[in-house]
């Protein structure tokens, strides 16, 4: 058996009673930590806390070589963690498929996402959210300009936009990070993103939430991470009382 557990959004607090039994009662457990990650809780903090041993698995352990975990889930009760909810990610349906393809049977454990935690923290109506994109750290002389193109393309339709930011080598993108990269697609473009939400530790008990033009967030410490940012499309008039109450907006 292979079960998907997601843990929520922060630290390790955020799994559900009927997840935490799960694995307390699994015989292997995997975590990944590659998508996401629980930045209120260590892997030795989850470890005491769930009273398991905690397989560790990077992009390429999922993606490219998930056949000793597709071989433990053969023979045993084996649960593969990741923060927020599991099958946000395609990588993660993919896994599912594979097991699947193997005569394992699955199952799915949600939690929290980041998905739905940002309607709550900046008041955008879940429904007016087009495709979202990510905004990863250059490369080289790699820079895609893709992210702003799915903005441009959902802003066109008056639909909100969800902008993951990269986590790479122990690297967490910031908000102004994740701005300044954006900024720089536009200004090739000759397009302006007129408003900005940066998001900071949702899931935390003090998490930030401000809304405002570029100058205005990248002139400000969002903290730690993890941070995310919302590029909103035309605002409802509750939309924007909410953001103006709760995150700052003028």
């Amino acid at each position: 058996m292979l079960t998907f557990i997601g843990l929520g959004l922060y630290d390790k607090h955020d799994v559900s009673d009927k997840g935490l039994l799960l694995i307390r009662n699994a015989d292997h457990v995997f975590l990944e930590d590659y998508t996401s990650r629980l930045m209120g809780a260590t892997k030795e903090e989850l470890e005491v806390f769930y009273k398991k041993p905690l397989n560790l698995l990077k992009r390429e352990d999922v993606e490219q070589h998930p056949d000793d975990l597709l071989e433990c889930a053969l023979h045993g009760n084996t649960v593969f963690l990741c923060a927020g909810d599991p099958m946000v990610s395609t990588t993660h349906a993919d896994l599912r498929i594979r097991a699947a393809d193997r005569g394992i049977p699955t199952a799915i454990i949600h939690g929290a996402s980041i998905v739905s935690a940002v309607c709550g923290l900046s008041g955008l109506q879940n429904y007016r959210f087009g495709k979202s994109c990510s905004v990863p750290f250059p490369q080289g002389r790699w820079s895609p300009t893709s992210p702003l193109e799915v903005i441009e393309e959902n802003r066109l339709r008056r639909l909100h936009t969800l902008v993951y930011l990269d986590i790479h080598d122990g690297r967490y993108m910031t908000v102004s990070e994740g701005i300044c990269l954006l900024e720089s697609m536009a200004e090739k473009k000759q397009v302006t993103v007129p408003l900005y939400i940066g998001i900071a530790r949702a899931g935390s008990a003090q998490p930030v939430v401000r809304a405002g033009t570029a100058d205005d967030l990248c002139s400000l410490d969002f903290g730690p991470p993890l941070h995310v940012l919302v590029v909103p499309g035309d605002l409802h008039d509750m939309e924007r009382l909410y953001l103006e109450r709760f995150a700052g907006l003028c």
